[in-house]
């Protein structure tokens, strides 16, 4: 079973939903997917909301592992993306030195804000943490306590782990952003984060691969009536 985490906020509902849509649409394998909403997290996920905070999911994400009992694998993924290949040929770069792999990338967004007048922040490591692959068992640094009282910096720049060596690289289609990377054919890319604002949003109905994302949308919404 590959077993997927989806950050959740209730206002871009419809952006998980989608995700989800896609994921089992082309996978080869049995998938679970579980949304971190802060409902069903309970006394889990207690901290404060800092102003710098733009999702709800900003830091549930890094539950993950404990959500496992620190056992086998499990991947993380903001909402607001798009799965273009077989979530199973991810799942097949776990790489057991690893605590985590991610797409490293170089991101140093230079707008202020993004969807909603939601603040930009900037920080090494930025999206780095918003597609994991986690190896849980090496992530029992991320209790509870620990994701309720560490800064924002401390997780998000994998602080927690001591040593940056056991962070593992996945290729980068696997995290394409759009409005910032270069524009690929789609079938150059694996999976596409709407990091700025998704086609949901007004604002950003015209974004780049905006019609990919429309016609999964329509694919979620699919009901064939039944002739009499």
């Amino acid at each position: 079973m590959i077993r997927v985490f989806i950050g959740f906020d209730p206002r871009e509902t419809v952006a998980f939903h989608v995700l989800s849509q896609s994921i089992h649409d082309r996978a080869s394998q049995p998938v679970s997917i579980t949304p971190l909403a802060l409902s069903q997290l309970g006394d889990l996920m207690n901290r404060e909301r800092n102003p710098l905070q733009s999702t709800d999911f900003s830091f549930s994400r890094f539950l993950t592992p404990y959500l496992c009992d620190f056992q086998g694998s499990a991947i993380f993924m903001d909402c607001d993306m798009l799965m273009l290949d077989d979530i199973a040929n991810l799942w097949n770069l776990r790489d057991d030195q690893y605590a985590v792999q991610v797409v490293k990338h170089d991101h140093q967004p230079t707008e202020g804000s993004k969807f909603l007048g939601q603040p930009q922040t900037q920080y090494e490591k930025k999206n780095w943490s918003s597609v994991m692959l986690f190896n849980c068992d090496k992530c029992q640094a991320l209790t509870p306590k620990y994701v309720n009282t560490a800064s924002g910096l401390e997780l998000h720049r994998f602080r927690w782990l001591g040593d940056d060596n056991l962070i593992g690289e996945i290729p980068h289609k696997w995290n394409h952003l759009v409005g910032y990377d270069e524009t690929q054919p789609v079938e150059n890319i694996s999976n596409l984060h709407y990091t700025i604002g998704g086609p949901y949003f007004d604002d950003y109905r015209d974004t780049d691969y905006s019609k990919e994302w429309a016609e999964e949308r329509e694919a979620t919404l699919r009901c064939d009536q039944v002739a009499e």
